[in-house]
């Protein structure tokens, strides 16, 4: 090769490789990890400052780190920031709270429907509305009290994954939001009073701890008739505060509801029918002819298979080999969030 020719190759050579190199270098303005302290040695000193840095609908995955404290915040991650994993140092000690609830006065004025007060949709602790968000290590807390509904987390988000978390509230703890929402939670600790898990989504819980803290309801599903699948309880065990002896599996918040445990543990405080038709909605009565409410191989001292109401159900072997993260979850962009 002559060197002219050598020079060519060369040229040619960087002018094919440098758009690949420029879109694959790290923008210092954009880290792919940031780290939040509250004693400014991180990045930033809140959750929201650090979620408000990352790109705008950006394709590439950023990991932000929280240190041990306990964050005073009311945190939204809205739908054009996507792809952000928020990872706590220690899960007892990494904590999210804040006390809004329904009813309460919003000091900030009326919202944008000129509500003047929080209700149960905004009186979250955090919401994620972007898609791909994943939490790892942390508490959120709703720290309200017992004042009615008051969520500690909100999700909206598609792909949404929560692992080794705690959620911590009372009535209406968790709030898995809308229809065309994906959302699983492993190894994770939820408690509240009523339907202290609740919406319209489609959730798996897997290996999860379920704790009643009063007489009343776990899940309130709104599921569609269009859904296949509502909320999915895999591996559960469900426990209570030693005061509580009537509490319930669920009941449908809305027509079409469908809920079902699989191999969970029921501690003895959930009632021998297991489930309630929630009478009495005149908007919507005789919800029961529509919700699906089923269990399999529960075990425990809740776990009365024969005393159940007659309209819920007890799988066969073959219906429940139906209920694997792939059916419940994969969609036609086949999401598995085990490799995620």
């Amino acid at each position: 090769m002559t060197r002219i020719s050598h020079l060519k190759f060369i040229a040619i050579l960087i002018l094919v490789i440098a758009p690949f190199l420029y879109l694959h270098a790290q923008d210092p303005k954009y880290p792919s990890e940031i780290t939040v302290a509250q004693d400014g040695s991180g990045n930033y000193k809140t959750i929201q400052e650090a979620v408000n840095s990352v790109r705008d609908l950006g394709e590439k995955e950023v990991k932000i780190y929280i240190k041990k404290g306990t964050y005073k915040e009311k945190l939204t991650i809205p739908s054009w920031k996507i792809r952000i994993w928020i990872i706590g140092e220690d899960v007892e000690n990494t904590i999210i709270t804040f006390n809004d609830y329904s009813g309460k006065l919003n000091p900030a004025g009326d919202d944008q429907f000129g509500n003047r007060k929080f209700s149960t949709y905004t009186s979250f602790t955090v919401l994620v509305q972007g898609n791909d968000i994943h939490l790892e290590n942390l508490t959120i807390i709703n720290s309200a009290g017992r004042v009615g509904q008051a969520v500690a987390l909100h999700v909206e988000g598609d792909r949404f994954i929560a692992k080794n978390c705690r959620f911590l509230g009372n009535q209406d703890t968790l709030y898995a939001a809308i229809e065309n929402s994906r959302q699983y939670y492993q190894n994770c600790y939820i408690e509240g009073t009523t339907d202290f898990i609740f919406g319209k989504a489609t959730v798996v819980f897997q290996n999860c701890t379920i704790k009643s803290l009063s007489d009343s309801y776990v899940t309130a599903a709104s599921t569609s008739a269009q859904q296949k699948f509502g909320f999915v309880f895999l591996n559960c065990k469900l426990i209570a505060d030693t005061a509580v002896t009537k509490a319930y599996l669920g009941r449908p918040w809305r027509p079409y509801a469908k809920t079902v445990f699989l191999n969970c543990e029921i501690g003895k405080h959930i009632l021998p029918e297991g489930w309630n038709a929630w009478k009495g909605d005149k908007m919507f009565p005789d919800k029961e002819l529509t919700a699906f409410y089923a269990e399999y191989k529960s075990k425990g001292a809740g776990a009365l298979t024969r005393t159940r109401l007659a309209w819920t159900k007890q799988l066969t072997n073959k219906e429940a080999k139906n209920y694997t993260l792939k059916n419940i979850l994969s969609g036609m962009d086949q999401w598995n969030p085990l490799t995620n």
